[in-house]
């Protein structure tokens, strides 16, 4: 399975935050980590991202 990989500023666009809240996101809650692409790239894996809203929106409606 192959999943597209959405760079930080594409990713914040993604979810409509800035790119540091992803950030803060991924060191404090169960967010996607980032992964590594290089020296210095990261991204993050759009089936992932898509995962982790739908368990959200799961978490949403059983509140």
């Amino acid at each position: 399975m192959t999943s597209a990989i959405l760079r930080p500023k594409a990713a914040a666009e993604y979810f409509g935050v800035a790119v540091s809240t992803l950030y803060r996101w991924a060191a404090a809650t169960d967010f996607p980590k980032p992964i590594k692409l290089g020296r210095q790239a990261s991204g993050w894996r759009k089936a992932d991202l898509d995962a982790w809203l739908e368990r959200k929106a799961k978490e949403g409606q059983a509140a």
